[in-house]
């Protein structure tokens, strides 16, 4: 891995990350990141969500066994919904380190934002779990921190604070640009990451993907992978599949045109989740 995005203050984090969300746990997670790590992934994505951090650390311990120093790598992890706050969010950032056998993380996120359709108090419920990353940060614990599917009205309170938001990790996939969302981050010096940049798999058989693939030599995932890239914006491609995991990554040596990447961008909506930061209830 030879790019990089470089996040507000000075931190470079790998271009390309390698997704662990519904990875199972166990021997299939521990392979998963190997054979990432193998592949030339240095950026591993994970959450307390997931229920695989056991695993995700031993496979990072794996690697590093084989003479990858963890400076070398990029390890990103998120704090759940259940332990918003400032002292919760302490208690399980620790708890996340331990389960990741690690002793700091490069990237830390809040998963999803409290919100008004849940909290009276939300916007307070944020700023308090984000005093807690904020300290984490100064202490050295997290190199970087940030957040995960929040809009710009959810982020607008955290931008009053001494150290800014440098990641906003959402759904973003041809079909879903998110690009209100988007356009402010950008505006804002927040790096986007893109969760499910494949759309789960839902999209690799829309009929405009499969042509793009086709016309370009590559597979829809990677047309996908490459078109995030192009708008700036981090993708984190997920499989356990070992041919697929590479080729995920194999993504810099072709360039989709602008009157390729504008059809993409026209695609109606396609491949959603439906999971929306005002409307969950988990």
């Amino acid at each position: 891995m030879k790019k990089f995005f470089t996040l507000r203050g000075g931190v470079k984090i790998p271009a390309v990350g390698f997704g662990t969300w519904q990875t199972p746990d166990g021997c299939i997670a521990i392979s998963s990141v190997k054979t990432a790590c193998c592949c030339g992934y240095r950026h591993i994505d994970t959450a307390a969500a997931y229920h695989n951090e056991g695993s995700v650390g031993t496979g990072i311990q794996n690697v590093m066994e084989t003479g990858v120093h963890r400076s070398e790598l990029f390890v990103t992890s998120k704090l759940w919904n259940t332990q918003r706050g400032y002292d919760t969010a302490l208690a399980a950032f620790e708890k996340t380190l331990q389960d990741l056998k690690l002793t700091y993380l490069d990237l830390y996120l809040i998963h999803w934002p409290a919100s008004d359709s849940r909290f009276e108090d939300w916007e307070q419920i944020n700023l308090d779990t984000w005093r807690a990353l904020t300290e984490l940060h100064k202490a050295g614990k997290i190199r970087a921190i940030g957040v995960s599917n929040f809009l710009p009205r959810h982020l607008k309170a955290l931008m009053d604070t001494d150290v800014l938001p440098m990641v906003n990790q959402i759904e973003f996939h041809p079909g879903c640009m998110q690009s209100d969302t988007v356009r402010w981050c950008q505006e804002h010096d927040i790096l986007v990451e893109a969760w499910s940049p494949l759309g789960s798999g839902r999209v690799l058989n829309d009929p405009l993907l499969k042509e793009m693939a086709e016309k370009y030599g590559r597979s829809t995932a990677q047309v996908c992978v490459r078109w995030c890239l192009q708008h700036n914006v981090l993708p984190l491609p997920k499989s356990t599949t070992p041919s697929r995991i590479q080729e995920n990554i194999d993504v810099f040596d072709f360039e989709l045109s602008e009157e390729d990447m504008r059809k993409i961008d026209a695609m109606e909506p396609t491949g959603l989740s439906g999971l929306h930061p005002d409307t969950v209830t988990f």
